[in-house]
Protein backbone atom coordinates (compact mmCIF):
# COMPACT_ATOMS: atom_id res chain seq x y z
CA UNK A 1 0.00 0.00 0.00
CA UNK A 2 2.54 2.61 0.70
CA UNK A 3 4.52 2.30 -2.48
CA UNK A 4 0.83 3.19 -4.00
CA UNK A 5 0.04 6.53 -1.22
CA UNK A 6 3.45 7.43 -0.60
CA UNK A 7 3.69 10.56 -2.68
CA UNK A 8 0.13 11.81 -1.78
CA UNK A 9 0.67 11.13 2.10
CA UNK A 10 4.10 12.63 2.23
CA UNK A 11 2.20 16.13 0.21
CA UNK A 12 -0.42 16.40 2.68
CA UNK A 13 2.41 15.87 6.35
CA UNK A 14 4.22 18.30 4.43
CA UNK A 15 0.95 20.58 3.80
CA UNK A 16 0.56 20.49 7.43
CA UNK A 17 3.66 21.58 8.50
CA UNK A 18 3.48 24.90 5.50
CA UNK A 19 0.04 25.39 6.53
CA UNK A 20 0.75 25.70 10.60
CA UNK A 21 3.49 27.84 10.30
CA UNK A 22 1.45 30.87 9.25
CA UNK A 23 -1.16 29.63 11.99
CA UNK A 24 1.87 29.69 14.58
CA UNK A 25 2.69 33.46 13.90
CA UNK A 26 -0.43 34.95 13.39
CA UNK A 27 -3.20 32.81 14.79
CA UNK A 28 -5.92 35.35 13.88
CA UNK A 29 -6.90 34.87 10.62
CA UNK A 30 -8.10 31.29 11.64
CA UNK A 31 -9.67 32.50 15.23
CA UNK A 32 -11.99 35.21 13.05
CA UNK A 33 -12.75 32.07 10.40
CA UNK A 34 -13.50 29.99 13.41
CA UNK A 35 -15.57 32.74 14.86
CA UNK A 36 -17.47 33.19 11.76
CA UNK A 37 -18.36 29.74 11.32
CA UNK A 38 -19.75 29.92 14.79
CA UNK A 39 -16.96 28.31 16.75
CA UNK A 40 -16.10 30.75 19.37
CA UNK A 41 -12.19 29.57 20.32
CA UNK A 42 -9.18 32.32 22.22
CA UNK A 43 -5.97 32.90 19.94
CA UNK A 44 -3.91 30.64 22.31
CA UNK A 45 -5.98 27.55 21.37
CA UNK A 46 -5.25 28.13 17.80
CA UNK A 47 -1.70 28.90 18.13
CA UNK A 48 -1.10 25.56 20.52
CA UNK A 49 -3.41 23.41 17.32
CA UNK A 50 -1.40 24.89 14.95
CA UNK A 51 2.32 24.14 16.61
CA UNK A 52 0.59 20.29 16.89
CA UNK A 53 -0.42 20.57 13.40
CA UNK A 54 3.54 21.59 12.47
CA UNK A 55 4.38 18.90 14.60
CA UNK A 56 2.37 15.93 13.13
CA UNK A 57 3.42 17.01 9.87
CA UNK A 58 7.38 16.58 10.83
CA UNK A 59 6.31 13.55 12.11
CA UNK A 60 4.59 11.98 9.50
CA UNK A 61 7.08 13.00 6.70
CA UNK A 62 10.25 11.83 9.09
CA UNK A 63 8.91 8.81 10.34
CA UNK A 64 5.15 7.49 8.90
CA UNK A 65 4.15 5.31 10.88
CA UNK A 66 0.68 3.77 12.34
CA UNK A 67 0.02 6.81 15.16
CA UNK A 68 1.54 9.67 12.85
CA UNK A 69 -0.47 8.64 10.01
CA UNK A 70 -4.19 8.52 12.32
CA UNK A 71 -3.13 11.94 13.60
CA UNK A 72 -2.42 13.10 9.94
CA UNK A 73 -6.00 11.35 9.00
CA UNK A 74 -7.29 13.37 12.40
CA UNK A 75 -6.47 16.47 11.01
CA UNK A 76 -7.35 16.23 7.87
CA UNK A 77 -11.18 14.79 8.63
CA UNK A 78 -11.64 17.54 10.91
CA UNK A 79 -10.97 20.24 8.14
CA UNK A 80 -12.79 18.97 6.17
CA UNK A 81 -15.64 18.73 8.32
CA UNK A 82 -14.64 22.50 9.10
CA UNK A 83 -15.05 23.65 5.14
CA UNK A 84 -18.28 21.74 4.88
CA UNK A 85 -19.56 23.73 7.96
CA UNK A 86 -18.47 27.27 6.14
CA UNK A 87 -19.80 25.99 3.06
CA UNK A 88 -23.52 24.73 4.57
CA UNK A 89 -23.23 28.58 6.47
CA UNK A 90 -23.08 30.14 3.15
CA UNK A 91 -19.70 29.56 2.41
CA UNK A 92 -18.46 33.19 3.58
CA UNK A 93 -15.10 32.93 4.60
CA UNK A 94 -12.17 35.27 4.44
CA UNK A 95 -8.94 33.27 5.23
CA UNK A 96 -8.26 31.04 7.91
CA UNK A 97 -4.65 31.59 7.73
CA UNK A 98 -3.51 28.22 6.16
CA UNK A 99 -1.63 29.69 3.59
CA UNK A 100 -0.54 33.35 4.80
CA UNK A 101 -2.08 36.32 3.74
CA UNK A 102 -4.28 35.94 1.42
CA UNK A 103 -7.88 35.53 1.32
CA UNK A 104 -8.85 31.18 0.70
CA UNK A 105 -12.32 31.18 1.00
CA UNK A 106 -13.80 27.56 1.66
CA UNK A 107 -14.69 25.74 -1.92
CA UNK A 108 -16.46 22.17 -2.46
CA UNK A 109 -12.90 21.74 -3.82
CA UNK A 110 -10.89 22.29 -1.09
CA UNK A 111 -13.47 19.97 0.84
CA UNK A 112 -12.37 17.50 -1.74
CA UNK A 113 -8.63 17.45 -1.16
CA UNK A 114 -8.79 17.89 2.74
CA UNK A 115 -10.77 14.82 2.92
CA UNK A 116 -8.97 12.65 -0.16
CA UNK A 117 -5.63 13.59 2.19
CA UNK A 118 -7.25 12.28 5.14
CA UNK A 119 -8.31 9.33 3.16
CA UNK A 120 -4.78 8.51 1.94
CA UNK A 121 -3.82 8.94 6.05
CA UNK A 122 -6.21 6.69 6.90
CA UNK A 123 -5.05 4.11 4.51
CA UNK A 124 -1.86 4.54 5.64
CA UNK A 125 -2.60 4.32 9.11
CA UNK A 126 -4.39 1.36 8.58
CA UNK A 127 -1.65 -0.70 6.53
CA UNK A 128 1.47 1.56 7.88
CA UNK A 129 5.13 1.04 5.64
CA UNK A 130 7.60 -1.34 6.73
CA UNK A 131 11.16 0.53 7.48
CA UNK A 132 10.54 3.83 5.13
CA UNK A 133 13.51 5.83 4.80
CA UNK A 134 16.25 2.88 4.21
CA UNK A 135 18.35 4.63 2.02
CA UNK A 136 18.38 7.66 -0.35
CA UNK A 137 17.95 6.04 -3.64
CA UNK A 138 16.01 7.18 -7.34
CA UNK A 139 13.04 5.66 -5.81
CA UNK A 140 12.70 7.74 -2.22
CA UNK A 141 14.44 10.44 -4.48
CA UNK A 142 11.34 9.85 -7.44
CA UNK A 143 8.49 9.28 -4.44
CA UNK A 144 10.06 12.96 -2.64
CA UNK A 145 9.63 14.54 -5.89
CA UNK A 146 6.31 13.62 -6.41
CA UNK A 147 5.05 14.32 -2.84
CA UNK A 148 6.68 18.23 -3.44
CA UNK A 149 4.34 18.47 -6.94
CA UNK A 150 1.14 16.87 -5.28
CA UNK A 151 2.24 19.18 -2.71
CA UNK A 152 2.17 22.84 -4.73
CA UNK A 153 -1.08 21.76 -6.71
CA UNK A 154 -2.79 20.99 -3.97
CA UNK A 155 -1.60 24.47 -2.78
CA UNK A 156 -2.15 26.03 -6.11
CA UNK A 157 -6.06 24.34 -6.26
CA UNK A 158 -6.96 25.47 -2.34
CA UNK A 159 -5.23 29.00 -2.21
CA UNK A 160 -4.18 30.26 -5.78
CA UNK A 161 -7.19 29.28 -7.57
CA UNK A 162 -10.47 30.77 -5.34
CA UNK A 163 -8.31 34.06 -5.36
CA UNK A 164 -8.92 34.05 -9.62
CA UNK A 165 -12.61 33.89 -9.54
CA UNK A 166 -14.48 36.96 -11.39
CA UNK A 167 -15.77 37.26 -7.41
CA UNK A 168 -12.55 37.17 -6.44
CA UNK A 169 -11.07 39.64 -8.46
CA UNK A 170 -13.97 42.14 -8.42
CA UNK A 171 -13.26 42.49 -4.56
CA UNK A 172 -9.69 43.33 -4.52
CA UNK A 173 -10.31 45.78 -7.37
CA UNK A 174 -12.87 47.57 -5.10
CA UNK A 175 -10.53 48.33 -2.59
Amino acid sequence: MWDVVAGPFLAAAGLLVVAGVPKVRDPLPLVRALRTAGLPVHRQVVRTFAVGEVLVGLWAVLAPGRYAAGLVAAAYLLFTSFVLRVLARGGVLGSCGCFGKPDTPATRTHATLTGAAGLVALLVAVAPPDRVWRAVDGATLATAGLAVVVAFLAWQVMAVLPATTPAAVRSTTKG
